[in-house]
């Protein structure tokens, strides 16, 4: 059974489009380009239609790979039922280099057009390999003016329908607005009840921007996440007085906020549960017992 995700709506080229609610991730370096293919394919059988994916993942073959196959089995009948998106990272955050890293990454995708293109981070990075942590002294500051006319440039000449930023404090989000054209629609960050990021949920919701969360779960599993989420003993006695997994109490939290979030599984099961959170919602209690978990960031 094809689960329907509700829509929220973004400005865009095209005037207001929608968004699926609850998107699919791709920030893998554990699965290879088959196994990104197949996990995008089970993905639309379930129900996904809004992918999220970046040139620094090096997921964008294996999602256009999905993308093409989906076609061709007809479990869509258009690219146009997919929302997808990608980011620029920070190695291409100078003006003239913009360009021709979307282009690029739609070449990557096998697309005309993202739905979606965002600044992965404010930052000039220049190393000649990339290593996570970023070492400092290959850190530099974002000239935002120049990237940013780029990033508009890139939707006026319709190789992304919106644009938009990752990682993106009030402050940068705020110098951007003091010079933008083009508004930003969407700021992607790290969200989840262990980092509930209230203060940027209400500024972003002020000035018209849909916050989306990343790592909804706490990226367990990934070099850069953390058990915090999945290990925590308050998510745990709501899951089992309702008779849910830790997992869904967390998704129904972030889903309960008013964002939109990506949730990244390449498991069929998991994919399905993490889509059953629509037609139930948390109480006034736990919602404030989960407001008081104690606050830390996971991605550093």
């Amino acid at each position: 059974m094809v689960i329907s995700i509700p829509e929220t709506m973004i400005g865009s080229s095209d005037g207001p489009r929608p968004i699926p609610l609850i998107g699919m991730g791709t920030a893998t370096f554990r699965e290879g380009e088959d196994e990104v293919k197949a996990g995008i394919i089970e993905a639309i059988k379930v129900g996904y239609r809004h992918f999220d994916t970046a040139t620094f993942y090096q997921t964008e073959k294996g999602l256009g790979e999905g993308i093409k196959e989906a076609l061709k089995l007809g479990l869509i009948k258009s690219r146009e039922e997919l929302f997808i998106t990608t980011k620029l990272w920070c190695s291409s955050t100078e003006g003239h280099l913009v360009l021709p890293a979307i282009n690029q990454s739609l070449r990557n995708l096998g697309l005309e057009y993202v739905d979606l293109y965002l600044i992965h981070w404010p930052l000039l990075v220049k190393q000649e390999e990339v290593t996570i942590p970023i070492p400092k002294e290959a850190i530099f500051p974002i000239n935002l003016r120049e990237v940013w006319k780029a990033m508009e440039e890139c939707q006026n000449l319709g190789l992304t329908k919106s644009i938009g930023v990752s990682n993106f404090s009030p402050n940068k989000i705020q110098e951007i607005l003091s010079f933008a054209k083009i508004p930003p629609v969407i700021n992607q960050v790290e969200m989840n009840p262990i980092w509930q990021q209230k203060r940027l949920n209400e500024f972003c919701k002020k000035n018209g921007i849909l916050l989306t969360g990343y790592s909804p779960l706490g990226a367990s599993g990934n070099e850069w996440g953390s058990n915090r989420v999945m290990e925590c003993d308050v998510l745990q006695q709501i899951a089992n007085s309702k008779g849910k997994t830790l997992a869904q109490i967390s998704l129904r939290w972030i889903y309960e906020q008013g964002v939109s979030f990506l949730v990244k599984s390449f498991n069929p099961e998991r994919m399905r549960q993490n889509l059953d959170i629509l037609d139930w919602s948390l109480t006034e209690e736990e919602l404030n017992k989960i407001n008081q978990i104690p606050q830390q960031k996971i991605l550093v």
